[in-house]
């Protein structure tokens, strides 16, 4: 015991479970699901302001018109920005958003295809690496 009553203990204190590797990834998946969800909002607000702004080059399953689509994508980009913000708080029901979050824009991007192709395989790509940081590394980020 010190002067002041607290036990000082001999032992030390154990270094964290986690590497800055994994706090990296999961810091990673909260900022691209901000960036996403700006993307997504600003598409999506492109899509319903000017109807003519993207252009169909083939027929598809998911046929809705563009301002379905930038409604669709309007809305999911305030929720991929929220759940970014969620992911720094390193609360597990944040994660569990983000991953599922991170499906629909996949998901959405899939759909998306016809309309903006290359960006729509980025996107998609992205959240395959979001929901590995995620899944693999998420719990890093709250210690």
């Amino acid at each position: 015991m010190n002067k002041k009553g607290f036990d000082m203990g001999s032992e030390m204190e154990q270094p964290p479970d986690y590497s800055s590797w994994a706090v990296g990834w999961a810091g990673f998946a909260g900022v691209m699901l901000i960036i996403i969800g700006v993307f997504d909002f600003i598409q999506g607000l492109v899509a319903i302001v000017d109807d003519e702004f993207y252009v169909v080059t083939r027929e598809w399953v998911f046929e809705f018109n563009t301002t379905a689509w930038g409604w669709i994508h309007l809305v999911l980009g305030v929720v991929l920005i929220a759940s970014g913000i969620g992911i720094f708080s390193g609360n597990v029901a944040g994660r569990t958003v983000g991953v599922i979050v991170a499906g629909l824009a996949m998901i959405a991007n899939f759909a998306w295809l016809p309309y903006f192709p290359i960006w729509s395989t980025i996107v998609i790509a992205i959240c395959i690496a979001i929901i590995w940081a995620l899944t693999a590394h998420g719990r890093d980020i709250a210690s």
